[in-house]
């Protein structure tokens, strides 16, 4: 098993940028691939990026494309998400999940940070 904390998250102007962390504990963090999710008032959850467990490949969803960057330190058991030219309707609780190398749900499941984006 694995535990995840998010941090990072925060206040920020519209155009601005923020870093966002997710720290892993409990078990080998390279034998996971982590994604991120948001959930924004009233609407699903949404899909952000998601990172194999070596780092090698990296996925975006539409809507961050070409403005965020996942990334990942396994020496320090950390992910990473760079957002850039952030929007207000980036607005919503940031979620790390991994998921082990074989299977094909993510199990695991941080506790959140909120992103809050003015215009």
């Amino acid at each position: 098993q694995v535990q995840l904390v998010e941090s990072g998250g925060g206040l920020v102007q519209a155009g601005g940028s923020l870093r966002l962390s997710c720290a892993a504990s409990g078990d080998s963090f390279s034998n996971y691939a982590v994604a991120w999710f948001r959930m924004a008032p009233g609407k699903e959850r949404e899909f952000v990026a998601t990172i194999t467990n070596r780092g090698y490949s990296t996925h975006y969803g539409d809507s961050v494309k070409g403005r965020f960057t996942i990334s990942r330190d396994n020496a320090q058991n950390t992910v990473s998400l760079q957002m850039n030219s952030l929007k207000a309707e980036d607005t919503a609780v940031y979620y790390c999940a991994a998921m082990l190398d074989g299977q094909r749900k993510y199990d695991y499941w941080g506790q959140g940070t909120q992103v809050t984006v003015s215009s």
